[in-house]
């Protein structure tokens, strides 16, 4: 049987957007769970989803705090391409993969994988990221468009990738550590750097001053 947080979790839409204080739906259902959140806390939900989980809590529904900000459906995120100098901070900020490119190349938006979350646009440091109404020009990807399973499939697409990321921390740091002695360390390393340089101007002034007792000898 599900819990009380997995059957929350199922009613939000799954942007991932964050306006609600937590870093994603899944950690704003536990908080409502445990009694540490109000239910008024999901502006892409709408009323709709306020309703929903007011019947599913036995809490009252008044409307969305207003003070979390707005949420306008049927929009997508939009890079200006030629203003795009390939940062990759908007890539690193989207939950779904929506967006495409590589460091210092051009960045795009999937526009049928967006949920409208806009987390793109603060770290943007050149202003090149605008909400547009969808457009429909996306093809070859297919998205459900029932509400329930749109939200399931953005759930996939969000926890898909932080399994990715944690996967590459952990390779990262498997590679370090195969690439370290045992025992070793960056103070270790340092120490062992600066024992290495002092070494060898020692041998340079050694050679110095050598060179200059067998000068002295010829000139006597």
């Amino acid at each position: 049987m599900s819990t009380l947080t997995e059957r929350i979790d199922a009613l939000l839409p799954q942007t991932q957007c964050q306006r609600c204080g937590y870093p994603d739906c899944r950690a704003y259902a536990e908080a409502i769970s445990t009694g540490n959140a109000d239910i008024n806390r999901c502006p892409p939900g709408g009323q709709g989803t306020l309703e929903a989980l007011a019947t599913l809590t036995g809490r009252s529904a008044t409307r969305v705090d207003p003070a979390l900000g707005g949420f306008t459906p049927g929009q997508v995120a939009f890079i200006i391409e030629p203003l795009c100098i390939g940062c990759t901070k908007c890539i690193q900020a989207c939950p779904v993969d929506a967006i495409v490119g590589a460091a210092k190349q051009m960045h795009t938006v999937i526009e049928a994988l967006c949920t409208g979350c806009e987390l793109c646009i603060p770290p943007c440091p050149v202003d090149c990221i605008q909400m547009q109404p969808v457009c429909g020009v996306t093809t070859g990807v297919t998205v459900p468009v029932d509400a329930r399973q749109r939200a399931d499939f953005f759930r996939s697409r969000y926890h898909t990738r932080r399994a990715r990321l944690a996967s590459g921390k952990t390779e990262r740091e498997q590679r370090l550590r195969r690439q370290e002695l045992p025992g070793d360390n960056a103070q270790d390393r340092i120490a062992q750097r600066k024992a290495e340089i002092a070494a060898a101007v020692a041998r340079v002034q050694a050679r110095r001053e050598q060179r200059a007792q067998e000068s002295k000898k010829h000139e006597s």
